[in-house]
């Protein structure tokens, strides 16, 4: 592969876990609105905050940084970002390591983040409640969430990777 490819792998899917994760949120967002009432009260009642903001908090304190809550908001929205941005690169390398479907490889980059971070990491390190806590209908919410950003992080890739190989062969 060239230095070009793995170029453009890197800040495209960069790119595209951005907005990736902003189409996730309002998904996972409609999907806690659309929810039942009894579970969406359970939700807030075990939830301890954003786990990204508790994220922020507790990984910036072991490394010697106090944050006021400004600092944890916009830190918080960093790590979430971040997350949403890294992760994204298991897309390209799944396209260029297997020969599955775009939306397979969508599908397994946000199964994987749902079920590795937000299932495993996430209430493992205490940036959550334990999971048996949640109502299964946040679980089920976060899966699907999840599912959304991988075949959108694939469909936003794969659209940003035509256009560059468009302007490519105008040159």
């Amino acid at each position: 592969m060239k230095i070009s490819n793995i170029l453009f792998a890197f800040a495209g899917s960069m790119g595209s876990g951005y907005l990736a994760t902003k189409v996730m949120e309002k998904v996972s967002m409609k999907l806690f609105e659309l929810g039942p009432q009894k579970d969406q009260e359970k939700e807030e009642e075990v939830r301890p905050g954003p786990p990204f903001k508790i994220a922020a908090k507790k990984t910036l304190k072991n490394l010697g940084f106090e944050l006021n809550e400004d600092q944890e908001k916009m830190m918080g929205q960093v790590f979430h970002f971040g997350l949403g941005m890294g992760w994204a690169g298991l897309y390209p390398i799944l396209k260029y390591t297997n020969s599955f479907s775009t939306t397979s490889n969508g599908l397994i980059t946000g199964a994987s983040l749902s079920l590795i971070v937000d299932e495993g990491i996430t209430p493992a390190l205490g940036f959550s409640a334990p999971n048996k806590k949640y109502p299964t209908s946040t679980h089920i919410r976060g899966f699907l969430a999840h599912l959304v950003y991988g075949v959108a992080v694939a469909v936003i890739y794969e659209g940003i990777s035509g256009i560059v190989s468009k302007i490519d062969e105008r040159r």
